[in-house]
């Protein structure tokens, strides 16, 4: 992985577009990031929705990090699509 590199966070919550970039350095600030947008009553972000975006975050490190956990290839952008959030 090159240092330059950037990840791209994204989620689309009906009008509203929450959109984190951060490198490899940052993920762990990425993830207290995500608890507080889901703390702050002010946003519609919820709970649920920092849960489901820490596990990308995870998924994403795994992924650069040439983890054996995925076989998917290399994605630097994620986008949290509908069908993420059925149970």
């Amino acid at each position: 992985m090159n240092d330059d590199d950037i990840n791209v966070l994204a989620l689309v919550k009906g009008t509203e577009r929450y959109i984190f970039l951060y490198d490899d350095s940052q993920r762990a600030e990425t993830l207290r990031m995500l608890g507080r947008y889901a703390s702050n009553p002010e946003l519609s972000f919820s709970w649920y929705d920092a849960a489901v975006l820490s596990q990308k975050v995870r998924q994403m490190s795994a992924a650069n990090s040439g983890s054996v956990e995925t076989a998917k290839p290399k994605n630097r952008i994620s986008l949290v699509q509908p069908s993420d959030f059925e149970e």
